[in-house]
């Protein structure tokens, strides 16, 4: 057995060719959204309409994506994937279009809306892992820091590298180098048949199968309410962390430096990822998920000291590298909590829900963000986090109280034979 888990990951057939295809379909999801604020806001002069056309490709996002995931567990992910993707990429192209010729205002959000159903690439990449290493719980844990560690990796270079195509080549570069990434990636993702998990078909009422599990909204799932509430309450960490620091550095002057000083925070949960997942975990799922939301409570405690004591962006910088480091170890507890949790036959709607949630946490946080930083100012701004930051760490904390103070089921001894029945 290699000594390396993740030369053990990839010692299964076909794992590397799947993973390959789905880190080139999974970096444009950084890309899309910073391409088309640059290419709407050169065209239209609004940043304003630039933010609510991305804003409501979120919330349609927010809609389909679960829908979408369902159909892909229930028809497997080739199936669904290929055609979800090509729609989602005449949605791009159509916005392309009509911010190049001018077409009215509502055209760009319903195409924009139209790339709603991007299939969730992260979400049934963990799926084929879960499916190979089924009863393996080391190697999941593995597995996920992984990907884990790929996400943050493909949201750390997707914005810079959009950036850099609509600057250096034209604003419409990184919407369609996007596409192009996105529909190759997936195509090769989809390809790799032998790793992909068997579809689950649609269960029906005849069936003497457990079909509440198959036909109970995941919403209503044991312990599921509580953990996407969590996944919200982190997202807003990431997207005030990401608003506060673009304004903290537009009032020190260097509005340029932003990228980069984000891309460090980004870098340290990636590393943190991958140490995390070569380790050996210890200790109840739960409870390890309320350190890593202490740990994470704690580590955004350190970029509001920074800028209210040292007020350097030198020192921000390394301020957000470790607290980088705790986000890493928190997603991916909780992204294992949400497969345990999940039905069989429905892991990637599962985690698709947690995406969504954690989707919608970074757009109220980037809000609350926003708010905080135009009346308490950028400094103050960076107690929007560390506030989020605390109710996660409350939610996990309920939550594990609540599973260790569930009452277990006692198995009923036997009375004691009376005298009079021996007689």
């Amino acid at each position: 057995m290699p000594h390396n888990p993740y030369s053990r990951l990839f010692a299964i057939p076909g794992t590397t060719a799947f993973t390959l295809g789905n880190l080139v379909a999974r970096l444009p999801m950084g890309m899309f959204s910073v391409s088309a604020v640059i290419m709407i806001s050169g065209a239209r002069g609004s940043y304003a309409l630039a933010g609510a056309v991305t804003a409501t490709g979120l919330a349609a996002t927010a809609v389909v994506a679960p829908w979408t995931a369902r159909l892909v567990d229930r028809h497997g992910q080739a199936r669904v994937a290929v055609p979800a993707t090509l729609v989602a990429a005449l949605g791009s192209v159509s916005l392309v279009l009509c911010v190049r010729y001018g077409a009215p205002d509502w055209t760009l959000f319903a195409s924009y809306a139209a790339t709603a159903t991007t299939p969730n690439t992260g979400g049934m990449s963990r799926a084929r892992w879960a499916h190979l290493l089924k009863g393996d719980a080391q190697a999941v844990h593995t597995a996920n820091s992984f990907e884990q560690a790929v996400d943050e990796l493909c949201f750390m270079l997707g914005p810079v590298l959009a950036a850099f195509l609509c600057g250096t080549l034209f604003p419409q570069a990184g919407t369609l180098i996007g596409v192009f990434l996105l529909v190759t990636g997936v195509l090769v993702f989809a390809a790799q048949r032998a790793t992909e998990p068997p579809p689950q078909g649609r269960r029906h009422p005849r069936d003497h199968t457990d079909t509440s599990a198959a036909t109970t909204s995941l919403l209503r799932a044991r312990g599921m309410p509580a953990l996407l509430i969590g996944f919200l309450a982190t997202g807003a960490v990431f997207g005030s962390l990401e608003v506060v620091t673009i304004a903290y550095a537009d009032e020190r002057g260097h509005k340029g430096a932003a990228g980069a000083v984000l891309a460090l925070q980004a870098a340290g949960s990636c590393a943190a990822g991958l140490v995390h997942g070569a380790v050996r975990p210890r200790g109840s799922l739960g409870r390890r998920h309320v350190l890593c939301a202490a740990a994470m409570t704690a580590a955004m405690t350190l970029p509001l000291l920074a800028v209210v004591s040292a007020g350097s962006l030198t020192v921000l910088s390394m301020a957000l590298l470790c607290a980088g480091m705790a986000t890493a170890p928190t997603m991916v507890t909780a992204m294992t909590l949400v497969q345990r949790r999940t039905p069989e036959g429905r892991l990637n709607e599962g985690m698709t829900l947690a995406v969504t949630g954690l989707l919608g946490g970074i757009a109220c946080g980037a809000a609350g963000g926003g708010w905080a930083v135009e009346h308490l100012g950028a400094a103050a701004g960076y107690g929007v986090p560390v506030a989020a930051a605390c109710c996660a760490l409350l939610l996990s904390s309920s939550q594990a109280c609540a599973t260790s103070t569930r009452p277990r089921l006692r198995r009923r001894r036997p009375a004691p034979p009376r005298v009079s029945d021996a007689v």
